[in-house]
Formats: structure tokens, sequence, C-alpha cells
């Protein structure tokens, strides 16, 4: 049964990398979804954004993988949290992409 996890990253995360990192470890891991930097929701980011992500897979343990990587983030970043939602799944995704 296919899984879903939306997480809310926050930290040093915008302009160092993270979004093309975390599709390379989705393409290694073989999970699904999507990746986006988020700079109009204070009310979740703080007032210097953050990033979103959408992972899907029917493998829990590989959702599990690729949040223990998000929460290090690449080394140039910063991570100080994430949120993670557990979700029905409304979309299937085919790919892990980077959205605008």
């Amino acid at each position: 049964m296919l899984k879903q996890a939306h997480l809310y990253i926050k930290g040093n995360v915008i302009g160092v990398g993270f979004r093309a990192w975390t599709k390379i470890q989705a393409k290694i891991i073989g999970v699904t979804g999507w990746v986006r930097n988020v700079y109009d929701r204070p009310e979740v980011f703080g007032k210097n954004g953050g990033v979103e992500v959408v992972i899907q897979s029917d493998d829990e343990e590989k959702i599990n993988k690729m949040i223990s990587l998000l929460k290090q983030g690449p080394p140039i970043s910063r991570v100080d949290n994430i949120e993670i939602y557990f979700q029905d799944v409304k979309e299937i995704f085919e790919v892990f992409e980077i959205k605008k």
C-alpha cells in the first residue's frame, strides 16, 4: 500500500542546494514525490522561508530512511526543525521532482 509523508523543513535550507540534494537522495533510495522552496508561509517556516517535501513509497522503511537523511540535510545546510505529517495519498507521483 502506498504511503505518504509531508514534511516542512526549517533552518538554513534555501540557497544551499537542498532541493537538488533531496532529489538525488530520493533517486538513490527509490521514493517518489517532490521538493520545493517556500517563502510565503511565515506562520510555518518563519521569515526566512523553508523547504516543503512530499515523499511516497509502498515501503515504509524507504520513507523513514529519507526522513532521517532530511533531518541531517546536505553538508552546507543547517536543519533546525522538521514537521512530519503522514497523510492519505490523494495524488500518485511517478518520479521525484523539484517544484518551482
